[in-house]
Order: C-alpha cells, then sequence, then structure tokens
C-alpha cells in the first residue's frame, strides 16, 4: 500500500464539487471508505472513478465492517489482490463487476 495514491478531503471537495461536510458524510456513510495518512484523513485515489465514488464501495465496504474489519483493514482488503477474484476487489468494483467481490466477501463474515 505504500504506493498508493490518496486523497485528503480538500482534493474530494474540488474532485466532487461538494463542500467539506458533504465529503465527511460520505465517509461517514461509506461510500468512501478512508484512512490516517501522516495523520490526515485521505481517501484512497482508486475509490473514486469518473468524478464519483466508485460504486459498489459501500456495499463492500459495509459486508467487512460487519464481519469486523476495521476501516484500514478493510481498505487494505480492497487494495490487495484477491486470489478468489484473480485480481484486486477494487479493480473488479472500478469495472462493475460487484457480483464476484460480493462472493469474496461471503466467506468473511462469521
Amino acid at each position: 500500500m505504500s504506493e498508493q495514491r490518496y486523497l485528503a478531503i480538500p482534493d474530494l471537495v474540488e474532485i466532487f464539487g461538494v463542500t467539506p461536510g458533504r465529503v465527511r458524510r460520505m465517509i461517514e456513510e461509506r461510500y468512501l471508505l478512508a484512512v490516517r495518512v501522516d495523520g490526515v484523513l485521505s481517501v484512497p485515489e482508486e475509490f473514486v472513478l469518473d468524478g464519483e465514488p466508485v460504486a459498489g464501495v459501500r456495499g463492500t465496504a459495509l459486508v467487512l465492517l460487519d464481519a469486523g474489519f476495521s476501516e484500514t483493514e478493510a481498505v487494505e482488503w480492497m487494495l490487495a489482490e484477491n486470489e478468489e477474484l484473480g485480481a484486486r476487489p477494487i479493480d473488479e468494483l472500478r469495472l462493475g463487476r460487484k457480483a464476484g467481490v460480493r462472493r469474496a466477501t461471503q466467506g468473511l463474515a462469521f
């Protein structure tokens, strides 16, 4: 994850054209997942596509968090290569392939 690029709230405000409060709400409602990078709340750049949060991030995040993952662990899971998918979950979500990602999360909840 060290080469991962992150977007801070001011970056997201500019990309989405909304207020900082709206960006924070998107994070609180899990449309975006954020982690602290050098003390700054930041979202992985890949969680944004065409000026919008990537579709499917919210549903995947909710499943992971319900399975006991922390936000940081959920971000790491989404950015890591997944054997079952043969790809990184975020890449599959960016391609609109939510079903495979949901299947990969099913075994995580117990």
